[in-house]
């Protein structure tokens, strides 16, 4: 039995989907939600519905029995996540579980000084724990989603050009998708006991290549300017951005602009058999449409 955590999360919902395509049962997998009535979906594919909250210890353990592969996907709550992590790892172990996939993160920044820290810390300690747990494991290090990209470029993008504190520095964006797809491939095959795989792109990218491959996509000019994290902050904020979103975007930025998510090597296109979908390939199929 394959459990999904997240599993109305994109990232869940989509490796079930290829789960599913790629001939494993229905009756095999479950799917852990916390809400019964946002997975009419899922429900409608024959998919076993289990109810489970990270924050409740007991739902946990019941959703978890006779689970032998547990896609453990990273809790969403970025101030509650490093708790609700280690109740699922107790919870893992104490039900049974025989083998947890952990969907982490790519960096080389492990200290405080990482200016995404935040959401580090809870990734950090979440391998740890796991690893004492003794339950085999896979880690998936997942590099930036690809999918981020419209949210940090604004929905004006082409008519304002490539706004952001970046730097010319370079990164191995992939799809959530390919991660999906590489993460079934895993679950659906053997000899990835206590292994970590990278899930990065081949290709690494920069927000000039961005602008570039927009200015090819839409016909004209895209600009990318590469403001001082300062005068980005003020541009967002006189904006009405909200100032948590202000402050994600900007310690991303300096994420990538410190190298964070710039990687020489990768598994995806191994598990994948395929190289991974391109910066432009991904950004035809977002922005072909509005030009």
């Amino acid at each position: 039995m394959i459990l999904v955590t997240g599993a109305t999360g994109n990232y869940g919902k989509s490796t079930i989907d290829f789960l599913l395509k790629k001939g494993v049962s229905a009756k095999n997998i479950s799917a852990m939600v916390r809400d019964v009535t946002k997975a009419e979906d899922l429900k409608n594919k024959g998919i076993d519905l289990r109810v489970g909250d990270y924050d409740n210890y007991a739902s946990l353990i019941e959703a978890f029995k006779g689970v032998d592969k547990l896609l453990f996907v990273s809790a969403s709550d970025i101030v509650k996540r490093l708790q609700q992590q280690e109740n699922a790892v107790k919870a893992a172990k104490e039900a049974g579980v025989k083998h947890i996939f952990y969907t982490s993160f790519e960096r080389k920044n492990e200290t405080e000084t990482s200016p995404i820290a935040m959401v580090a810390k809870a990734h950090i300690e979440t391998e740890k724990n796991i690893k004492k747990s003794g339950i085999p494991y896979t880690i998936f290090r997942n590099n930036l989603y690809m999918d981020v990209l419209p949210m940090f470029l604004g929905e004006k993008v082409l008519e304002t050009g490539v706004f952001f504190p970046a730097g010319e520095t370079k990164s191995a964006l992939a799809t959530r998708s390919d991660m999906a797809e590489a993460t079934a491939n895993v679950l659906t095959t053997e000899g990835h006991e206590n292994k970590e795989y990278a899930f990065s792109n081949t290709e690494n990218v920069s927000f000039q290549d961005v602008a570039d491959v927009l200015s090819e996509i839409s016909g004209k000019k895209i600009a990318y300017v590469n403001p001082t994290s300062e005068i980005y902050v003020d541009a967002l904020t006189k904006a009405g951005v909200p100032a948590e979103y202000i402050g994600m975007f900007a310690g991303f930025a300096e994420s990538i602009k410190q190298g964070e998510f710039n990687a020489a090597k990768t598994d995806l296109e191994k598990l994948l058999g395929r190289k991974p979908t391109s910066l432009k390939t991904y950004m035809a199929q977002v922005y072909s449409s509005k030009k």
